[in-house]
């Protein structure tokens, strides 16, 4: 029984972990694009400037 407890606890660990990485790799496609749309918009003014 305590085995079988143990086994849940780490198979919930390892899914928890697996979530947060997840959640860690699309927080960090959100800033490469937020940093993208920046470029964007300097390269925009760039183009502006005579």
């Amino acid at each position: 029984m305590v085995a079988l407890i143990i086994i849940v606890v780490l198979v919930a660990i390892v899914i928890a972990l697996i979530v947060m990485r997840n959640n860690l790799v699309v927080a960090r496609q959100r800033v490469k694009n937020a940093w993208s749309q920046i470029d964007v918009q300097l390269q925009r003014r760039f183009d502006l400037i005579p």
